[in-house]
Protein backbone atom coordinates (compact mmCIF):
# COMPACT_ATOMS: atom_id res chain seq x y z
CA UNK A 1 0.00 0.00 0.00
CA UNK A 2 0.89 3.54 -0.82
CA UNK A 3 -0.70 6.61 1.13
CA UNK A 4 -1.29 9.59 -0.94
CA UNK A 5 -1.35 12.77 0.75
CA UNK A 6 -2.70 15.68 -0.15
CA UNK A 7 -1.71 18.75 1.80
CA UNK A 8 1.96 19.40 3.24
CA UNK A 9 0.35 21.06 6.96
CA UNK A 10 0.54 20.08 10.18
CA UNK A 11 -1.69 17.00 10.14
CA UNK A 12 -0.36 15.62 6.57
CA UNK A 13 2.95 15.77 7.94
CA UNK A 14 1.97 14.39 11.03
CA UNK A 15 0.77 11.44 8.68
CA UNK A 16 3.69 10.92 6.70
CA UNK A 17 5.93 10.80 9.74
CA UNK A 18 3.99 8.32 11.53
CA UNK A 19 3.63 6.08 8.26
CA UNK A 20 7.12 5.99 7.77
CA UNK A 21 8.12 5.20 11.13
CA UNK A 22 5.81 2.34 10.71
CA UNK A 23 7.14 1.45 7.43
CA UNK A 24 4.15 2.60 5.16
CA UNK A 25 5.28 4.37 1.78
CA UNK A 26 3.45 7.90 1.31
CA UNK A 27 3.92 10.86 -1.25
CA UNK A 28 2.53 14.37 0.12
CA UNK A 29 1.75 16.72 -2.50
CA UNK A 30 1.65 20.31 -1.92
CA UNK A 31 0.56 23.78 -3.49
CA UNK A 32 3.38 25.65 -2.31
CA UNK A 33 6.29 26.33 -4.23
CA UNK A 34 8.77 25.62 -1.18
CA UNK A 35 8.69 25.14 2.38
CA UNK A 36 9.51 28.75 2.55
CA UNK A 37 6.74 30.41 -0.27
CA UNK A 38 4.74 31.23 2.79
CA UNK A 39 4.40 32.37 6.20
CA UNK A 40 3.44 29.53 8.51
CA UNK A 41 1.65 31.82 11.53
CA UNK A 42 1.95 32.43 14.79
CA UNK A 43 2.73 30.44 17.81
CA UNK A 44 1.28 27.52 19.00
CA UNK A 45 0.46 25.65 22.36
CA UNK A 46 0.71 21.91 21.66
CA UNK A 47 -1.65 20.53 24.24
CA UNK A 48 -0.22 16.82 26.74
CA UNK A 49 -3.49 14.93 25.58
CA UNK A 50 -3.90 15.18 22.12
CA UNK A 51 -0.65 17.20 19.92
CA UNK A 52 2.14 15.60 21.99
CA UNK A 53 0.42 12.18 21.65
CA UNK A 54 1.02 12.94 18.20
CA UNK A 55 5.00 14.21 18.50
CA UNK A 56 5.10 10.99 20.31
CA UNK A 57 3.85 8.77 17.85
CA UNK A 58 6.30 10.34 15.76
CA UNK A 59 9.35 9.77 17.08
CA UNK A 60 10.12 13.48 17.46
CA UNK A 61 9.95 14.47 20.94
CA UNK A 62 13.79 15.57 21.92
CA UNK A 63 13.41 17.20 18.89
CA UNK A 64 9.98 18.99 20.33
CA UNK A 65 10.91 20.06 23.25
CA UNK A 66 14.30 22.14 21.72
CA UNK A 67 11.63 24.30 19.87
CA UNK A 68 9.58 25.30 23.08
CA UNK A 69 9.72 28.90 23.71
CA UNK A 70 10.19 29.13 27.60
CA UNK A 71 7.90 31.15 29.42
CA UNK A 72 5.44 31.34 26.95
CA UNK A 73 2.41 29.54 29.40
CA UNK A 74 2.10 32.65 31.14
CA UNK A 75 -1.76 34.06 31.07
CA UNK A 76 -2.97 37.29 31.50
CA UNK A 77 -6.48 38.40 31.73
CA UNK A 78 -7.32 41.92 31.67
CA UNK A 79 -10.49 44.32 32.00
CA UNK A 80 -10.82 46.86 28.98
CA UNK A 81 -9.85 49.70 31.12
CA UNK A 82 -6.32 47.61 31.41
CA UNK A 83 -7.03 46.38 35.11
CA UNK A 84 -5.37 43.06 35.63
CA UNK A 85 -8.17 40.27 36.80
CA UNK A 86 -5.48 37.22 36.26
CA UNK A 87 -1.52 37.10 35.95
CA UNK A 88 -0.45 33.72 36.10
CA UNK A 89 3.31 33.04 35.22
CA UNK A 90 4.27 30.15 32.89
CA UNK A 91 6.13 27.71 36.54
CA UNK A 92 6.55 25.16 33.67
CA UNK A 93 4.25 22.89 35.12
CA UNK A 94 1.64 23.54 32.28
CA UNK A 95 0.77 20.92 29.60
CA UNK A 96 0.61 23.43 26.69
CA UNK A 97 4.26 24.18 25.90
CA UNK A 98 4.05 27.00 23.25
CA UNK A 99 6.71 26.91 19.98
CA UNK A 100 6.38 28.70 16.69
CA UNK A 101 4.13 26.61 13.87
CA UNK A 102 7.04 27.31 10.85
CA UNK A 103 9.53 25.73 13.58
CA UNK A 104 6.97 22.81 13.99
CA UNK A 105 6.37 21.97 10.49
CA UNK A 106 10.05 22.27 9.76
CA UNK A 107 11.05 19.98 12.11
CA UNK A 108 8.11 17.33 10.83
CA UNK A 109 9.26 17.91 6.77
CA UNK A 110 13.08 17.33 8.61
CA UNK A 111 12.04 13.98 10.02
CA UNK A 112 10.92 12.36 6.38
CA UNK A 113 13.01 10.88 3.61
CA UNK A 114 13.89 13.10 0.84
CA UNK A 115 11.69 13.49 -1.51
CA UNK A 116 8.88 12.38 0.68
CA UNK A 117 6.96 16.16 -0.27
CA UNK A 118 6.12 17.24 -3.95
CA UNK A 119 6.16 20.99 -3.57
CA UNK A 120 4.58 23.36 -6.62
CA UNK A 121 1.67 20.38 -7.27
CA UNK A 122 -1.82 22.39 -6.55
CA UNK A 123 -4.86 20.16 -7.11
CA UNK A 124 -7.12 21.41 -9.44
CA UNK A 125 -9.24 18.19 -9.86
CA UNK A 126 -9.93 14.90 -7.73
CA UNK A 127 -12.21 11.93 -9.40
CA UNK A 128 -12.17 9.08 -7.70
CA UNK A 129 -8.83 8.03 -6.83
CA UNK A 130 -7.03 10.19 -9.73
CA UNK A 131 -5.58 13.48 -8.86
CA UNK A 132 -5.11 15.73 -11.34
CA UNK A 133 -2.73 19.09 -10.65
CA UNK A 134 -2.23 22.34 -12.19
CA UNK A 135 1.14 21.14 -13.62
CA UNK A 136 -0.38 18.97 -15.93
CA UNK A 137 0.72 16.11 -14.28
CA UNK A 138 -1.76 13.37 -12.43
CA UNK A 139 -1.43 10.37 -9.54
CA UNK A 140 -3.75 7.58 -9.05
CA UNK A 141 -3.63 6.70 -5.39
CA UNK A 142 -4.18 3.51 -4.02
CA UNK A 143 -5.25 5.51 -0.61
CA UNK A 144 -6.05 9.40 -0.98
CA UNK A 145 -5.70 11.17 2.20
CA UNK A 146 -7.01 15.44 2.43
CA UNK A 147 -5.22 16.77 4.39
CA UNK A 148 -5.93 20.27 2.49
CA UNK A 149 -7.06 22.28 4.77
CA UNK A 150 -10.75 24.57 5.27
CA UNK A 151 -11.03 24.69 0.91
CA UNK A 152 -10.43 20.53 0.48
CA UNK A 153 -11.00 19.46 -2.79
CA UNK A 154 -10.94 15.98 -1.66
CA UNK A 155 -13.55 16.46 0.67
CA UNK A 156 -16.03 16.39 -2.07
CA UNK A 157 -15.60 13.01 -2.43
CA UNK A 158 -17.27 12.43 1.05
CA UNK A 159 -19.51 14.96 1.53
CA UNK A 160 -21.16 18.41 -0.25
CA UNK A 161 -20.46 19.52 3.15
CA UNK A 162 -18.84 23.63 2.71
CA UNK A 163 -17.76 25.90 5.25
CA UNK A 164 -19.84 28.76 6.50
CA UNK A 165 -18.47 31.92 8.13
CA UNK A 166 -18.60 31.81 12.10
CA UNK A 167 -19.52 34.93 12.24
CA UNK A 168 -16.03 36.11 13.66
CA UNK A 169 -13.15 37.30 12.70
CA UNK A 170 -9.71 38.34 13.36
CA UNK A 171 -7.82 41.62 12.53
CA UNK A 172 -4.02 40.61 12.93
CA UNK A 173 -1.16 43.13 13.89
CA UNK A 174 2.35 42.26 14.46
CA UNK A 175 4.95 44.56 16.77
CA UNK A 176 8.46 43.98 16.34
CA UNK A 177 11.04 44.36 18.73
CA UNK A 178 8.31 45.43 21.15
CA UNK A 179 10.59 45.92 24.08
CA UNK A 180 12.45 48.32 22.66
CA UNK A 181 10.48 50.32 20.22
CA UNK A 182 6.50 49.36 21.86
CA UNK A 183 7.38 49.16 25.22
CA UNK A 184 3.92 49.92 27.07
CA UNK A 185 2.23 47.28 24.75
CA UNK A 186 4.92 44.67 25.84
CA UNK A 187 4.86 45.34 29.63
CA UNK A 188 0.94 44.98 28.93
CA UNK A 189 0.70 41.98 27.42
CA UNK A 190 3.58 40.14 29.39
CA UNK A 191 5.14 37.00 29.01
CA UNK A 192 2.91 34.91 27.52
CA UNK A 193 -0.74 35.44 26.05
CA UNK A 194 -2.51 38.13 27.01
CA UNK A 195 -6.98 38.11 27.07
CA UNK A 196 -8.82 40.79 27.00
CA UNK A 197 -12.08 39.80 26.22
CA UNK A 198 -15.37 42.18 25.68
CA UNK A 199 -19.59 42.06 24.44
CA UNK A 200 -19.01 41.29 20.66
CA UNK A 201 -14.94 42.05 20.70
CA UNK A 202 -11.99 41.89 22.04
CA UNK A 203 -8.03 41.94 22.03
CA UNK A 204 -5.69 39.24 22.16
CA UNK A 205 -1.88 38.93 21.93
CA UNK A 206 1.05 36.20 22.19
CA UNK A 207 4.74 36.98 22.99
CA UNK A 208 6.24 35.08 20.23
CA UNK A 209 9.99 34.70 19.75
CA UNK A 210 12.22 37.50 18.86
CA UNK A 211 10.91 40.08 20.45
CA UNK A 212 7.66 40.08 18.65
CA UNK A 213 4.03 40.72 19.87
CA UNK A 214 1.22 39.31 17.33
CA UNK A 215 -1.88 40.15 18.22
CA UNK A 216 -5.49 39.58 17.45
CA UNK A 217 -8.28 42.15 17.43
CA UNK A 218 -11.66 39.69 16.98
CA UNK A 219 -14.73 41.30 16.28
CA UNK A 220 -18.51 39.21 16.18
CA UNK A 221 -19.57 41.08 12.74
CA UNK A 222 -21.12 39.96 9.67
CA UNK A 223 -18.25 39.84 6.67
CA UNK A 224 -19.78 42.79 5.28
CA UNK A 225 -19.16 45.05 7.95
CA UNK A 226 -15.18 44.86 7.39
CA UNK A 227 -15.76 46.71 4.00
CA UNK A 228 -13.23 49.66 4.69
CA UNK A 229 -9.60 50.07 4.60
CA UNK A 230 -8.43 47.98 7.30
CA UNK A 231 -5.05 49.15 6.52
CA UNK A 232 -6.17 52.32 8.62
CA UNK A 233 -5.13 51.06 11.87
CA UNK A 234 -6.65 54.15 13.57
CA UNK A 235 -9.98 53.26 11.85
CA UNK A 236 -9.58 49.80 13.32
CA UNK A 237 -8.97 51.40 16.91
CA UNK A 238 -11.73 53.43 16.97
CA UNK A 239 -13.53 50.67 17.58
CA UNK A 240 -12.51 49.95 20.97
CA UNK A 241 -13.16 53.84 22.27
CA UNK A 242 -13.20 53.80 25.71
CA UNK A 243 -10.46 51.01 26.41
CA UNK A 244 -6.89 52.06 27.85
CA UNK A 245 -4.26 53.13 25.49
CA UNK A 246 -1.80 50.17 26.70
CA UNK A 247 -4.80 47.79 24.67
CA UNK A 248 -5.42 49.79 21.39
CA UNK A 249 -1.04 50.26 21.00
CA UNK A 250 -1.44 46.72 19.59
CA UNK A 251 -3.37 48.34 17.03
CA UNK A 252 -2.29 51.30 16.28
CA UNK A 253 1.62 50.95 16.67
CA UNK A 254 1.41 47.74 14.33
CA UNK A 255 4.37 47.31 12.09
CA UNK A 256 2.45 45.23 9.92
CA UNK A 257 -0.94 46.61 7.98
CA UNK A 258 -3.68 44.87 9.63
CA UNK A 259 -4.80 41.68 8.13
CA UNK A 260 -8.71 40.56 7.70
CA UNK A 261 -8.99 36.94 9.15
CA UNK A 262 -12.09 36.02 8.80
CA UNK A 263 -13.20 32.47 10.54
CA UNK A 264 -15.09 29.74 8.58
CA UNK A 265 -16.71 26.44 9.87
CA UNK A 266 -18.27 23.26 8.65
CA UNK A 267 -21.79 22.70 10.03
CA UNK A 268 -21.98 20.92 12.89
CA UNK A 269 -21.67 17.53 12.97
CA UNK A 270 -20.59 17.06 9.58
CA UNK A 271 -19.56 13.64 9.03
CA UNK A 272 -19.75 10.58 5.76
CA UNK A 273 -20.62 7.41 5.18
CA UNK A 274 -17.64 5.20 4.78
CA UNK A 275 -16.23 5.80 0.93
CA UNK A 276 -13.54 3.13 0.00
CA UNK A 277 -9.81 4.41 -0.78
CA UNK A 278 -10.24 7.78 0.61
CA UNK A 279 -10.47 9.70 4.30
CA UNK A 280 -9.66 13.37 5.90
CA UNK A 281 -7.72 15.06 8.60
CA UNK A 282 -7.44 18.16 10.49
CA UNK A 283 -9.37 21.01 9.09
CA UNK A 284 -10.36 19.05 5.85
CA UNK A 285 -12.59 16.94 8.04
CA UNK A 286 -13.23 19.24 11.09
CA UNK A 287 -13.24 22.86 10.40
CA UNK A 288 -14.29 24.64 13.43
CA UNK A 289 -14.03 28.28 15.04
CA UNK A 290 -10.32 29.09 16.12
CA UNK A 291 -9.96 27.43 19.69
CA UNK A 292 -6.93 26.61 20.43
CA UNK A 293 -7.24 22.63 19.51
CA UNK A 294 -6.83 23.09 15.23
CA UNK A 295 -3.62 22.10 15.01
CA UNK A 296 -3.63 19.80 18.02
CA UNK A 297 -6.44 17.76 16.65
CA UNK A 298 -4.69 17.85 12.84
CA UNK A 299 -1.67 16.23 14.22
CA UNK A 300 -3.50 13.24 16.50
CA UNK A 301 -5.34 12.68 13.22
CA UNK A 302 -2.68 12.25 11.11
CA UNK A 303 -1.43 9.88 13.96
CA UNK A 304 -3.61 8.40 14.44
CA UNK A 305 -4.68 7.70 11.16
CA UNK A 306 -1.26 6.36 10.14
CA UNK A 307 -1.60 3.89 13.70
CA UNK A 308 -4.70 2.49 12.58
CA UNK A 309 -3.33 1.74 8.72
CA UNK A 310 -0.30 0.27 10.55
CA UNK A 311 -2.64 -2.25 12.72
CA UNK A 312 -4.88 -3.36 10.25
CA UNK A 313 -4.35 -5.63 7.30
CA UNK A 314 -7.39 -4.89 6.22
CA UNK A 315 -7.66 -0.80 4.72
CA UNK A 316 -11.07 -0.45 5.14
CA UNK A 317 -10.90 -1.82 8.57
CA UNK A 318 -8.33 0.87 9.54
CA UNK A 319 -10.39 3.72 8.16
CA UNK A 320 -13.13 3.03 9.60
CA UNK A 321 -11.87 2.40 12.93
CA UNK A 322 -10.17 5.95 12.60
CA UNK A 323 -12.84 7.85 11.36
CA UNK A 324 -15.58 6.89 13.93
CA UNK A 325 -12.81 7.68 16.81
CA UNK A 326 -12.44 11.71 15.22
CA UNK A 327 -15.74 12.18 15.06
CA UNK A 328 -16.25 12.05 18.56
CA UNK A 329 -13.07 13.37 19.52
CA UNK A 330 -14.50 16.58 17.00
CA UNK A 331 -17.81 16.36 18.57
CA UNK A 332 -16.34 16.53 21.62
CA UNK A 333 -14.40 19.69 21.07
CA UNK A 334 -17.06 21.82 18.90
CA UNK A 335 -19.15 21.29 22.09
CA UNK A 336 -16.05 23.17 24.31
CA UNK A 337 -15.52 25.38 21.23
CA UNK A 338 -19.52 27.00 21.92
CA UNK A 339 -18.64 27.36 25.24
CA UNK A 340 -15.35 29.13 25.26
CA UNK A 341 -16.68 31.80 22.47
CA UNK A 342 -19.66 32.17 24.39
CA UNK A 343 -16.86 33.50 27.37
CA UNK A 344 -14.95 35.38 25.38
CA UNK A 345 -17.66 37.51 23.51
CA UNK A 346 -21.07 36.65 25.66
CA UNK A 347 -23.21 39.23 26.37
CA UNK A 348 -22.33 40.02 29.66
CA UNK A 349 -19.58 38.81 32.21
CA UNK A 350 -17.34 38.09 29.52
CA UNK A 351 -13.89 38.33 31.35
CA UNK A 352 -15.03 36.62 34.60
CA UNK A 353 -16.47 33.57 32.13
CA UNK A 354 -13.30 33.68 30.37
CA UNK A 355 -11.38 33.36 33.87
CA UNK A 356 -13.67 30.48 34.41
CA UNK A 357 -12.81 28.52 31.60
CA UNK A 358 -9.04 28.53 31.66
CA UNK A 359 -9.34 27.66 35.35
CA UNK A 360 -11.40 24.67 35.08
CA UNK A 361 -8.99 24.17 32.13
CA UNK A 362 -6.05 24.30 34.71
CA UNK A 363 -8.07 21.86 36.72
CA UNK A 364 -8.34 19.57 33.71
Amino acid sequence: MHVTIIGAGLGGLTLARVLHVNGIPSTVYEAEESPTSRAQGGMLDIHDYNGQLAVEAAGLMTEFQSLILEGRQAIRVLESDGTVLLDKPDDGTGGRPEVQRADLRQMLLDSLPEGTVRWAHKVTCVEGNEVTFANGTTVTADLLVGADGAWSKVRRLLTDATPVYTGTSFVETYLFNADTEHPVAAKTVGGGSMFVPAQGKGIFAHRESGDTLHAYVEFVRPLEWFDFDLTDAQRVARQFEGWAPELTALIIESDTPPLLRPHYMLPDGTRWDRVPGVTLVGDAAHLSAPNGEGANLAMLDGAELAKALATHADVETALHEYEEAMFVRTAETAEDTDGILESIFGEDGAPQKLLDVLMAAEQH
